[in-house]
């Protein structure tokens, strides 16, 4: 089969971490592990009306900002494939780079990674949002560059090694049928997280399809397996650590508790087994201060925290204001939210999907806090938070562009954006945290 290998000069970063470039038709291609101002040999693997999208078989002339990357999975272009380095065989014996899909910018400078990734955002609120000048502050980076994760979850390959998904230029056929790759090393979590996971071991054909591990305050230790099975896995568990079994919306305490205590700003924060919680726990603190600083909150305020989670926003402002109201979906969280503010009487909780909510509440707040999942808001959400007619929104993203999409809604609906600032809560991968504020 013919190989379509072409040079390329690349010209800048997409959401998602690859570059782009343009062939000698003008038509852009994106290559990931490459970076803007370098010139590129790459294998197209997909064309499509527009664009094209290739893999990496060689760096012709390097950017002063690419580095040595610390980890061995990191995908990394080939002349020949080692025993130390992951490698795709394409057709006519040409190498690609191949390996963990976890991590995108192991090869750019922290600095850089910061740039690019307040560039990224102020593109996509550009491009998708029509916002003619956003006002994108700079990256606010995370503490730690490496080793920061509170919380890592693994597939189980099919003789039950420990891995994650592979990169591939190209998405599976099949939803789900990635291909995982066993890994002897992982740079991103806690070191007690980072000491656990090696001694971790399963049979071949585990019924287990995750596992997880969990860190919380004084390094206590809980490990998330989850599978399609109600009967729970036999394992030995190291005394001293958590353990519980997933089972579609059920919990089994296998060992200790079913969940652990994150303290943010000296604050603890009870975290089931199945809630959601920032990663970067460093990070998490200096959202909350941002939160505290930005928000024009006071004792007359009624704030509204929609997808509040465990109550990570909420019980920092409930000292603060009249009341506040939240809303969230997951039962596990609801239950960790009521446990975390307990103690103040001027907060309720509503637990139930936003969009089924919403349209229903009794409320007038003056200040909105919107954290929503990865696609944005439902327009059923959108719509009622316009209806509700706060004086001022915060919305809490992890995805540029369904943020730029839902900017662009609340801007035509009467509200103006005063400030966007990035924070790196994933240092190494292309994820982009923000908070932006709207007033009316």
């Amino acid at each position: 089969m013919a190989v379509s290998v072409i040079d390329l000069q690349l010209e800048r970063f997409a959401y998602g971490g690859d570059a782009i470039g343009r062939d000698e038709t003008g038509r852009a291609v994106f290559v990931p592990f490459a970076l803007p101002g370098e010139r590129v040999r790459a294998r197209i693997v997909e064309e499509k009306r527009g664009f094209a999208r290739a893999e990496l078989l060689e760096v012709l002339t390097a950017s002063p900002e690419r580095i040595e990357p610390k980890c061995r999975h990191f995908p990394t272009p080939s002349p020949v494939p080692g025993p130390t380095a992951d490698a795709a065989i394409l057709g006519d014996g040409l190498v690609g780079a191949s390996g963990c899909g976890g991590c995108h910018y192991q090869h750019l400078t922290y600095e850089a990674q910061l740039r690019a990734k307040r560039e990224i955002l102020r593109d996509q609120l550009q491009r998708i949002g029509r916002i003619e000048d956003p006002p994108v502050r700079e990256a606010v980076p995370s503490p730690a560059e490496w080793n920061y994760r509170n919380h890592i979850q693994f597939h189980l390959t099919a003789d039950g090694k420990l891995g994650f998904v592979a990169h591939s230029a190209l998405a599976p056929a099949t939803p789900g049928a990635e291909r995982l790759l066993p890994i002897t090393e992982c740079h991103l979590p806690e070191a007690p997280i980072n000491a656990l996971w090696p001694q971790l071991e399963f049979e071949p054909g585990s019924p287990i399809s995750r596992a997880g591990i969990r860190l919380g305050d004084e390094e206590d230790l809980m490990l998330v397996l989850e599978s399609d099975s109600p009967q729970p896995p036999d394992l030995e568990i190291e005394a001293g650590i958590s353990a519980v079994h997933l089972f579609e919306e059920d919990t089994l305490i296998l060992a200790g508790d079913d969940h652990v205590t994150i303290r943010v700003l000296e604050r603890a924060f009870r975290v089931s087994a199945g809630s959601f919680f920032q990663v970067n726990t460093a990070m998490a603190g200096k959202m909350v201060e941002h939160l505290l600083s930005h928000l024009p909150v006071s004792p007359a305020t009624h704030l509204l925290d929609v997808y509040c989670g465990v109550g990570l926003f909420s019980a920092f402002f409930a000292p603060r204001v009249a009341t506040v109201t939240g809303i969230e979906s997951a039962p596990s969280a609801c239950g960790d939210f009521a446990a975390n503010l307990d103690e103040f009487e001027n907060v309720a909780l509503y637990e139930a999907a936003a969009e089924d909510a919403l349209p229903y509440l009794d409320l007038r707040p003056e200040v909105i806090l919107l954290d929503p999942p990865r696609a944005g808001l439902d327009r059923r959400v959108l719509d009622a938070v316009l209806a509700l007619r706060p004086a001022s929104i915060a919305y809490v993203s992890c995805d540029p562009s369904t943020l730029a999409r839902d900017a662009a809604r609340l801007i035509s609906g009467g509200y103006r954006l005063t400030d966007v600032t990035p924070f790196d809560l994933f240092p190494q991968t292309y994820h982009i945290e923000s908070i932006s504020t709207f007033e009316k």
